[in-house]
């Protein structure tokens, strides 16, 4: 039997499909791996992870050790943000104006340097110098900043567009088990009084990251990449903005975090709970604080479904209701288990949230935006936590816990509802109608776009 032709390629032999696998509808989809470019980039994340959060329990510990002084510690977190939030969008415009590639290789050197210099001062006499440390800790978190929206906004130019949800589900799964893994493992090397290994182990995986990285194609960022120029990019900052004001849905990723993240973060609350409420339950604070770690992990690893949504902005919405329902219930919990539960339920909501809200930012930014969108993105989800941190912390003061979580979780609720209600376009956005098509890295360009009022080929509704 002859070979079926491909009429485009003038008579060229087509290969003959290969019969998909069925797979599990709730398991995680792990598609995108089949991809080696994004192995590449997944494989780098997973790599940089655990050392990551090891870093993050070890610092604070450092500056404890040295000080003797929380309130030098808060202000070690106050030295984390500030260059997380200036960079964050700085390095938004810089992943618009050159090759996202090199720039993901110059911030993973910067990175491994950075991490073998808190190595070496751990070696200090004294047990390190304060000084250093916040210097390097402002470095770390400056190259990050400037690292993530470069590595976000490639996932589409990497996998396609409809492979972007599935894309997203196993970063953000990794990032879960690095939550939870790497602040054990950091306890148990500070216990021993290795904090100089703690920091290795991050510098390393920066280092095995880059030489993964190393193996991706070029990554314009769909213009003509140019040199690096500062002014250009504070610019690029204000371009991103007005463009912003003038797309409602992308507005409102940001929006419903922000919402979520003021009025019902619950971190603060962790350790009068411990202490009053939970005091005859065994490590109640361990618990607490992984209560919403398991939940989105658990969610990432049945997360399927997620990456066939269709209808992301209603998902979103209903998504963040059930983060407030549930942050309602862990405020009433009489007992750990339940206030657990509840905070697993409220990390699974917020899972399915970051999930679609970045695949959103992702499909709907065009590409020469896409780095500034995930800029912002950072921004907000770290500042909002802090500034809910701030709420949860002055109303539990002023009246209780319960007062803090339940009326918090109502107003994210309606918040959820007028949004439903009066921004529309948001409610109704469809990943399948998405104004910005994606060819992966690699491979031959799709067939032109369909004219304006056409469906799009896209995932099946949820």
């Amino acid at each position: 039997m002859s070979s079926p032709v491909d009429p485009v390629e003038g008579g060229g032999p087509v290969e003959e499909p290969v019969p998909v696998q069925p797979r599990r509808a709730w398991a995680i989809d792990t598609t995108p791996l089949r991809n080696p470019h994004y192995r590449r980039l997944f494989w780098g994340v997973t790599a940089t992870m655990l050392g990551q959060q090891m870093t993050l329990v070890a610092v604070p510990f450092q500056v404890f050790t040295l000080t003797g002084s929380s309130l030098l510690v808060g202000v070690t977190s106050i030295v984390a943000l500030v260059p997380l939030i200036v960079f964050g969008l700085l390095g938004g415009a810089i992943a618009d104006s050159m090759d996202r590639r090199r720039l993901m290789l110059v911030t993973g050197v910067g990175s491994a340097v950075t991490s073998a210099l808190l190595a070496v001062q751990a070696l200090l006499p004294g047990g390190g110098n304060l000084w250093l440390l916040w210097v390097l800790t402002a470095c770390v978190s400056g190259f990050t900043a400037v690292n993530q929206p470069a590595r976000s906004a490639v996932i589409p130019a990497l996998v396609g567009a409809p492979a972007v949800p599935a894309a997203n589900a196993l970063a953000m799964t990794v990032r879960q088990v690095g939550v939870i893994v790497g602040p054990l493992l950091a306890g148990v090397l500070i216990a021993v009084g290795d904090l100089f290994i703690t920091y290795t182990v991050d510098a390393i995986g920066f280092v095995v990251a880059v030489l993964l990285l190393r193996g991706l194609p070029s990554l314009p960022p769909g213009r003509e990449a140019g040199p690096l120029r500062l002014g250009a990019a504070i610019r690029g900052v204000g371009e991103g903005f007005v463009f912003l004001r003038t797309q409602p849905v992308l507005l409102m990723t940001f929006v419903v975090d922000i919402v979520a993240m003021c009025f019902a973060w619950p971190q603060a609350v962790f350790p009068e709970l411990s202490e009053g409420r939970y005091a005859d339950s065994p490590n109640s604070l361990g618990w607490l604080y992984a209560g919403v770690s398991i939940g989105a992990l658990l969610m990432g690893l049945t997360s399927g479904w997620v990456s066939r949504v269709d209808r992301q902005g209603a998902v979103v919405l209903v998504a963040i209701a059930v983060w407030g329902v549930a942050i309602i219930g862990f405020g009433l919990a009489p007992s750990l288990w339940l206030a657990v539960l509840c905070l697993a339920v409220a990390g699974a909501g917020d899972m399915v949230s970051a999930v679609l809200r970045s695949s959103m930012l992702q499909l709907a930014a065009p590409e020469h935006m896409r780095g500034r969108m995930q800029g912002v993105f950072i921004v907000v989800v770290t500042g909002g936590p802090r500034l809910g941190d701030l709420r949860a912390g002055a109303i539990a003061s002023a009246a209780s816990v319960s007062a803090a979580m339940v009326s918090g979780g109502i107003v994210v609720v309606v918040v959820m509802a007028v949004i439903a209600l009066a921004v529309p376009s948001f409610w109704a956005f469809r990943a399948s109608r998405t104004g910005y098509a994606t060819t992966p890295a690699g491979s031959r360009p799709a067939s032109p776009a369909p004219e304006s009022g056409e469906d799009r080929p896209g995932p099946t509704t949820s």
